[in-house]
């Protein structure tokens, strides 16, 4: 069986060295560089399974690049890696489209559960518009049509359909929704999702299935027949 790759881009050779250690001990295949243009030339060259990358680089901002790559439509799971862990930098973090973000220091093994959890998951749908039935989500123009009849949602409301259908058919625990979506777990904001969902569903009709509750997991956006 081929084994997983994983790109890590850190300017600090002793971090860049524990990664690769640790992800090799765990029977990943790893490229490690030191600089934005290194891992640009290296998506270019080659495929992997996920990029841990961190977020401040000589030559750049680790944010920066994610968006590119995401302009590029390089779907691969991106956790950024950073010892700002500002919720402001959070969710600039996931705004230019990386799946996960850590903060430093951090726990060898938990960068490994996170890099394991992405790298099953494997690349998100980032299509302009995605069907799910009578559902149309349109990532780039930021809209949502049932049944051709645009339906209207605030912000967060479109936030939390965005992260569920651009991860087709994938359930996301509670904490991870909210988190993309708010930039934060706390209480508030995890009660906030529950009625948030509710009103979603009212909003989409005859879509509402779309949306689905993972008992005691989380949710889903997918359509089946």
């Amino acid at each position: 069986m081929v084994a997983m790759r994983v790109l890590v881009v850190d300017d600090h050779a002793e971090t860049r060295q524990l990664l690769t250690r640790s992800l090799e001990r765990a029977s990943y295949g790893v490229k490690a560089v030191a600089s934005c243009a290194e891992a640009e030339a290296a998506v270019e060259q080659g495929t992997f399974d996920v990029v841990v990358l961190d977020v401040m680089l000589p030559d750049g901002s680790g944010i920066e690049l994610c968006g590119r790559m995401r302009a590029a439509k390089t779907h691969v799971p991106i956790l950024l890696v950073t010892a700002r862990g500002e919720v402001r930098d959070r969710v600039a973090g996931l705004d230019a489209g990386a799946d996960d973000y850590l903060v430093k220091p951090f726990a060898v093994l938990e960068l490994l559960a996170r890099v394991k959890a992405l790298a099953r998951r494997g690349p998100v749908t980032r299509d302009r518009a995605l069907a799910f039935g009578p559902v149309i989500v349109d990532l780039e123009a930021r809209r949502v049509r049932v049944a051709g009849q645009e339906i209207p949602l605030t912000a967060k409301e479109l936030a939390i359909v965005e992260v569920l259908a651009a991860r087709r058919g994938a359930v996301l625990t509670r904490d991870r929704l909210v988190e993309s979506v708010w930039g934060d777990v706390s209480e508030s904001a995890a009660a906030s999702l529950e009625v948030l969902v509710a009103r979603i569903r009212r909003k989409l009709g005859v879509g509402a299935g779309a949306l689905r509750t993972r008992r005691g997991v989380g949710y889903s956006f997918e359509w089946t027949e």
